[in-house]
Formats: structure tokens, C-alpha cells, sequence
């Protein structure tokens, strides 16, 4: 590998990587120490940026152009919902060391599309493909709650609201104010009614029209977090993972599932 490594690739990748959201602009002095480049070679590997469109030059400052963006969505364009959400997915399971999952709605049922199994030694996974009624979990409930009211309609009146466990909310005016409360907090909490013991937290993933598409989620033991607990720990974890899955889908063109 040593003879194929070209060291103008290296600096010129070194000098893009100078840019950060804490200094979007710098000075060509700022761009060499950043880089690691004396001002001689930062200056050629800058100035053949600004030639091909991907740095922006004023009288003192350079800058990154949108064209940068041109990279990543080549590679966003190439990956599917699932892929996208993964990382993201995996970072929330190291922070919080319980296993996360997204799910698509079918019909009346969730489908897992990505799941991150807990590094715990006693944890359950859900494989991808599983199915749950949606009416019993805390991605379903988020899915449920995104649909137009008419469209919702005829889901209910198609879905039976079966009891999974006592807590499985059945009845049609229970899972409407369960829903009217989700629309209004933007998040979903499902106490032990898929499973004794389980709780679900969810959140909505929303494609770059704002549509949702999916809902990301953890689970946790109901017995070792309290609800004020999740809501003031997990919830704002969650929804900050949804939101970096929906920055994602903005950068793939189109911004749907793939």
C-alpha cells in the first residue's frame, strides 16, 4: 500500500477537514496550522479548491462551498432507510446501553427495519422482520399518531385492538386520547402493554418533506427507570437521535426510504 499512498490526496483531505463549525471561515495562516501544511502547500491545495468550486476565497478568508455536499450525497443516495438510521442507532445504544430499533407501519402492525441489540449479557433482540400490533407499542402509537385523521380512521376501524398484556390499551377512544397526547408531547412512552415489564419510548423520523416515515425507539425494563426518569433522561436522547436520522435524510436526494 505504501507505493499506491499519494500524500497530495492526504493534505488536500487535511485541509477540508480544517473547516469546522466553530471556524466555517479562516485565514489562509488559520488553514496551514490546522492542517498541519506549511502556508506554501496549504495556499496551492486551496487555491485549486477555489478553481474546482469547493472553497470560496475573499480578500483574507476561505470557506467551504455547498458543492462539498456533492460527497455526501453520493453516498447518502446509495443507502436505505435502515442503513442511514444504523449509526445513529448504535451511538444511542453505547450512551445508553439498552437496545434501540426503527420500525416502518404495515398495515396495522410495526415492522422492524433496524435494531441495535443491548451490549447488556441478558438482553433481548428483536430481529429485523418482526412484527408487533402496532396499537400495543410505542412506535406503533407514533406511526398511528402521524397519519391524517381520515386515513386514521379507516385504519381503526380495520385494526383489532387486541389485549396483549392487561395494560394493552383496547379500546378506540382509549388509543385515540393515547394518540391526541403523542401528537401534543411528540413522543411515545408504552408501559408493559406489548409485555409485562417492557417499556417502549419512541419518537417519529420525518423525511425531508416532513412526512413521517419511520419511528426509533428503546426499550427498557419497566422496573429500573421511572417514567418521570425516561422522560427526563431518555426522552431528549431519543428525539435527538431522530433528528440526526432526519439531517441524514435531507442530504439523500428525494429524502425517502430507500
Amino acid at each position: 500500500m505504501a507505493e499506491q499512498y499519494l500524500r497530495s490526496v492526504e493534505r488536500t483531505l487535511a485541509v477540508l477537514r480544517a473547516f469546522t463549525p466553530e471556524q466555517p471561515e479562516m485565514t489562509l495562516t488559520e488553514v496551514a496550522q490546522a492542517s498541519g501544511l506549511d502556508r506554501a502547500g496549504a495556499r496551492r491545495i486551496l487555491l485549486t479548491l477555489v478553481h474546482l468550486g469547493y472553497v470560496r476565497h475573499d480578500e483574507r478568508h476561505f470557506a467551504l462551498t455547498p458543492q462539498v455536499l456533492e460527497f455526501g450525497h453520493a453516498y447518502l443516495s446509495s443507502r436505505s432507510l435502515p442503513q442511514i438510521a444504523e449509526p445513529h442507532l448504535r451511538r444511542l445504544t453505547r450512551e445508553l446501553r439498552e437496545m434501540t430499533a426503527l420500525a416502518v407501519l404495515d398495515g396495522a402492525e410495526i415492522c422492524y427495519v433496524a435494531q441495535v441489540p443491548s451490549p447488556k449479557l441478558l438482553s433481548v433482540t428483536i430481529p429485523v422482520g418482526t412484527r408487533f400490533p402496532a396499537h400495543a407499542t410505542s412506535m406503533g402509537k407514533v406511526l398511528l399518531a402521524a397519519m391524517p385523521p381520515e386515513l386514521l380512521e379507516v385504519r381503526l376501524r380495520a385494526a383489532e385492538l387486541k389485549p396483549l398484556t392487561p395494560h394493552t390499551v383496547t379500546t378506540r377512544e382509549g388509543l385515540l386520547a393515547d394518540l391526541a397526547e403523542i401528537r401534543k408531547q411528540g413522543f411515545a412512552i408504552s408501559d408493559s402493554e406489548l409485555e409485562e415489564g417492557l417499556r417502549g419510548v419512541a419518537a417519529p423520523v420525518r423525511d425531508a418533506d416532513g412526512k413521517v416515515v419511520a419511528a426509533v425507539n428503546v426499550s427498557l425494563d419497566a422496573h429500573r427507570a421511572s417514567e418521570e426518569g425516561v422522560r427526563r433522561e431518555i426522552v431528549p436522547l431519543l428525539v435527538t437521535t431522530a433528528a440526526r436520522i432526519e439531517a441524514d435524510l435531507r442530504l439523500k436526494p428525494g429524502g425517502h426510504q430507500g
